[in-house]
């Protein structure tokens, strides 16, 4: 990229979008048994499961409006950045109030920043999402959405060497990705994007050796093992960072460590080799 692409891309910088939804109970169904979850069935008034609100405000772009990749072309509200690869990098949560099943939410999301670096795999591009969800007595939840753009590989780049978990767990669980598993949280989450569900695709364009599992999916796995090992605990903040690609050819291994005297308990994602591909830390205002 140009030197000067950042600057061409500052008119996105604040920009804004609305949007509501209702938490209605038939997404929830879905992704509690997509998750194997043992209960899955809900009520008007329960508390939403936290980040479980990324079933909601879907974007149900039209077919003809689709980029090769599955995803909506780029220039209407996520700013033009002329990279191939896209990937969810992380979030930054932070619990204000429970989202209640049945209410009716509006979610306010604001360009927030845009960076533009080079990197030892090549251009990179970060766009900061911020997301306000509110209900008519106030803010419910504020998240900050990190995503990544990528040139494609090549051979005459050096990746940086994944990083090795060296942390000893209190609890873990493994588990089996599977294409099942890939399209459905696609499909609850109405995510087009076809390095999750398209294998061709995903070897034979992005260069990936399997489906790549969402980010998002990792991370509601991290809190899933949280919440069976502290089914009583309330979160106040929530954040992860992706750090290598999780893929379908191999299981992977969900690890956790106990609450600190400060609440806060270290979550992370190793594959088979060992290799940290997430890592995450919730923040916990009981237990």
């Amino acid at each position: 990229m140009q030197k000067n692409s950042q600057q061409q891309f500052s008119e996105w910088i604040g920009k804004t979008q609305s949007a509501s939804s209702t938490l209605t109970i038939a997404p929830m169904e879905g992704l509690a048994a997509t998750l194997d979850r043992n209960n899955t069935t809900f009520s008007l008034g329960d508390t939403l499961p936290p980040l479980w609100h990324w079933l909601y405000f879907l974007e149900p772009s039209k077919q003809s409006e689709l980029a090769e990749d599955g995803h909506p072309h780029r220039g209407d509200f996520l700013p033009p950045i002329p990279l191939p690869r896209r990937m969810w990098a992380g979030s930054r949560l932070n619990f204000i109030r429970p989202l209640v099943v049945g209410e009716a939410i509006e979610r306010r999301s604001t360009i927030q920043s845009i960076k533009l670096k080079q990197g030892r795999s090549g251009s990179l591009g970060f766009v900061c999402v911020a997301h306000e969800l509110s209900d008519s007595s106030g803010v419910l939840l504020i998240e900050e959405h990190d995503i990544v753009y990528r040139d494609m590989p090549t051979g005459n780049i050096s990746a940086q060497p994944p990083l090795k978990a060296d942390e000893e767990h209190d609890f873990a669980r493994t588990v089996t990705p599977d294409p099942v598993l890939l399209f459905r949280y696609s499909a609850l989450t109405f995510n087009g994007h076809r390095i999750h569900y398209d294998r061709a695709y995903a070897k034979d364009v992005e260069s990936y050796p399997g489906l790549v599992v969402h980010g998002p999916l990792l991370a509601t796995f991290l809190l899933e093992l949280l919440a069976d090992n502290y089914p009583s605990a309330t979160l106040s903040g929530f954040s992860f960072k992706a750090m290598k690609p999780v893929f379908d050819i191999e299981s992977f291994q969900v690890c956790g460590t106990k609450p600190d005297n400060t609440g806060n308990a270290k979550l992370w994602i190793v594959d088979n080799a060992g290799n940290l591909c997430m890592e995450a830390r919730a923040e916990l205002a009981s237990t």
